[in-house]
């Protein structure tokens, strides 16, 4: 048995109706590299199977304090069945990019069984009509709750799943699986003992946040940190429905990094919060909601050290970062953006990184459930509006990578929402075709962005504004790799008119 940290556990207390906390993403295979030139379903169900040993994010599920007295501890499951979490289906024809993207946001949006080990995976046939797929692609949607792992133990599950050559290596015979039952008695014991470790736990809280506060007050003194409290209000906050919207945009990783090297000291990080501040930009002025003031994103970040990189759950900080979208120069406000990133940083440091995780250890669990379900049943007034959007940095593995000989060609981030915060971005930097890539997702609710294609649309535009203004000239613009494939009997046609222009089809505006 192993108790879930105050962290792992506030994704449980986070999780209300219409709000599911669960983290994923969709990874696209060609299997044409495999052995054989096939993957079958049961390979897949075989490799897992000699791998469940590796993470015990498999096997183990939620043990619940009897009448909520502690936090929950993760237990194996004595009855756990590999087939109820490993599911086979097709995508709906057209088989197109748009069909996948609704087919991942329903999915994405059916929250976790809370009595079984928290994850599902759907290996997904049918990617027939998406431009640039090799022919007999598959996808693996992956669902796994926010409370078992977050990005960067996300990155570590991928790793244990996937191999560094089309060849699947055998990881060797598992130890013997013990199945501990969880004792009512052992947990409303220790419930007893968490509780009067809590003054002494405040105590320690209270002496981290006098000097915390005494950093912060010098630091906003000397003009270290700037004033973010006046935050704008957009469709992106208020009341949150069940349905979800996703889809994402590619971009070179060379290209990314060209344009970063243009002004000293900037990063990765901020050209993708300068592009994601353009999108939404362009998108809110097309709607005609564009605040005159900068809107500010969430960024959470990786508080671990060195020795806790193994340790699974959660570690996370936060910082606020304004996305100086009131500025129209893509260059003057990727300049912008980063010297807010500086400041946030000593914002973060100055604070402590850790005083989040160390609150939520203190924080009752209930008092957090209440806060989450009253800010979810009412939406949150302007005042009380923390940040915009959310954006956060998952970096993926340097290499080439292999689900049972098939390599994984492409991907798409699913995330969870926030009371208050209708869309979330994640930037995913990996290894794939062999070429190193950044894919900026977004997960959104259907109410507040029905649009989901015009607003990626806006984040290319915004890429392409960027990369052409920093880098100085005008360069081929890549094509966004989501056209819809000829039809096979209009393929002799396309060939005799192969040296014309075709003029590509326009995202649909709206899903389903």
């Amino acid at each position: 048995m192993q108790q879930l940290s105050g962290q792992d556990a506030m994704f449980l207390h986070a999780e209300i109706d219409g709000l599911p906390q669960h983290i994923g993403g969709v990874s696209i295979y060609d299997q044409s590299r495999a052995p054989g030139g096939k993957v079958r379903f049961k390979q897949i169900l075989a490799m897992l199977e000699s791998r469940l040993h590796l993470s015990p994010i498999f096997r183990r599920k939620l043990a619940f304090v009897p009448y909520g007295l502690g936090r929950p501890y993760w237990v194996e499951d004595p009855d756990f069945d590999l087939e109820y979490h490993v599911r086979h289906i097709a995508l709906p024809k057209p088989g197109d990019w748009r069909q996948l993207c609704i087919l991942a946001a329903r999915l994405h949006s059916v929250p976790l069984r809370r009595d079984k080990p928290m994850w599902e995976m759907y290996v997904i046939e049918g990617l027939n009509n998406i431009e640039n797929y090799p022919d007999g692609c598959f996808a693996v949607l992956l669902k796994v709750h926010h409370c078992a792992m977050d990005g960067a133990t996300g990155t570590q599950f991928m790793n244990i799943i996937h191999d560094l050559t089309p060849e699947t290596k055998d990881p060797g015979k598992p130890p013997p699986w013990i199945v501990e039952r969880p004792s009512r008695a052992r947990m409303l014991a220790q419930a007893y003992v968490d509780a009067w470790k809590k003054p002494g736990q405040v105590v320690d809280i209270l002496k981290q946040a006098g000097p915390a506060f005494m950093r912060i007050r010098q630091g906003k003194k000397e003009q270290h940190f700037r004033n973010l409290e006046d935050k704008q209000r957009t469709r992106f906050q208020g009341k949150i429905s069940r349905h979800r919207v996703v889809d994402a945009r590619h971009f070179d990783f060379e290209e990314v990094r060209a344009i970063k090297n243009t002004q000293p000291g900037t990063t990765i990080n901020d050209v993708m919060l300068t592009i994601v501040g353009g999108g939404l930009r362009k998108y809110l002025a097309a709607k005609d909601e564009l605040p005159d003031k900068s809107l500010v994103t969430g960024c959470p970040i990786d508080v671990r050290t060195p020795e806790e990189r193994a340790a699974g759950g959660n570690m996370v900080g936060f910082m606020n970062v304004a996305l100086r979208s009131e500025i129209e120069n893509p260059v003057e406000r990727m300049a912008a953006v980063h010297d807010e990133a500086v400041s946030a940083k000593a914002y973060a440091e100055a604070l402590g990184p850790r005083f989040a995780v160390d609150l939520t250890d203190v924080m009752p669990g209930n008092v957090l459930s209440l806060a989450v379900r009253t800010s979810a049943a009412t939406g949150l007034s302007e005042a009380g509006v923390i940040f915009n959007t959310i954006v956060t940095n998952v970096p993926g593995a340097p290499f080439q990578l292999y689900l049972c000989g098939a390599a994984l060609i492409d991907s798409l981030s699913l995330g969870p929402l926030l009371p208050n915060v209708g869309l979330f971005h994640i930037v995913y930097s990996a290894v794939q075709n062999k070429k190193g890539s950044i894919v900026l997702s977004f997960t959104a609710c259907r109410d507040m962005l029905p649009d989901p294609a015009l607003y990626a649309d806006c984040l290319q535009a915004s890429f392409e504004e960027l990369r052409d203004a920093a880098l100085g000239k005008k360069t081929a613009g890549k094509k966004p790799a989501r056209r819809k494939k000829a039809p096979a009997k209009k393929a002799a046609a396309k060939k005799a008119t192969a040296k014309k222009k075709v003029p590509r089809r326009k995202a649909a505006a709206k899903t389903r």
